[in-house]
């Protein structure tokens, strides 16, 4: 799979437009779609970018490695990542790593 295709099929599962995405991410909106003919591999920059906003590796994206671990929403993560407990103040690492380990079950067990 190429690295167009890659970012194509994680663009399609968290239902983001190449063209949003592009403009998300400051490119512009025609970008990935310029890619995809291009005879070049992009730029590490436009790599980090894109493998940073899914959450993936440089090497999935580049097609040298599985993804394994389940896959969030940029949105969800950032809920998460601003979650607070109780108290009112935000919730440590670890406690972040459960409620994904929690969520990860439950969407596993709803998919079945």
């Amino acid at each position: 799979m190429t690295t167009f295709e890659q970012i194509k099929k994680l663009s399609d599962e968290r239902k983001i437009s190449l063209k949003d995405l592009a403009n998300k991410l400051g490119f512009g909106e025609n970008y990935f779609y310029n890619m995809k003919n291009a005879k070049s591999s992009p730029s590490s920059e436009v790599l980090l970018k894109v493998a940073d906003y899914f959450h993936v590796s440089v090497d999935y994206l580049l097609g040298r490695e599985e993804q394994t671990a389940p896959q969030f929403s940029p949105e969800l993560l950032d809920a998460i990542d601003n979650a607070e407990g109780f108290s009112g103040k935000p919730i440590d690492d670890h406690d972040k790593e459960i409620v994904k380990s929690l969520l990860a079950a439950y969407f596993a067990g709803r998919d079945k």
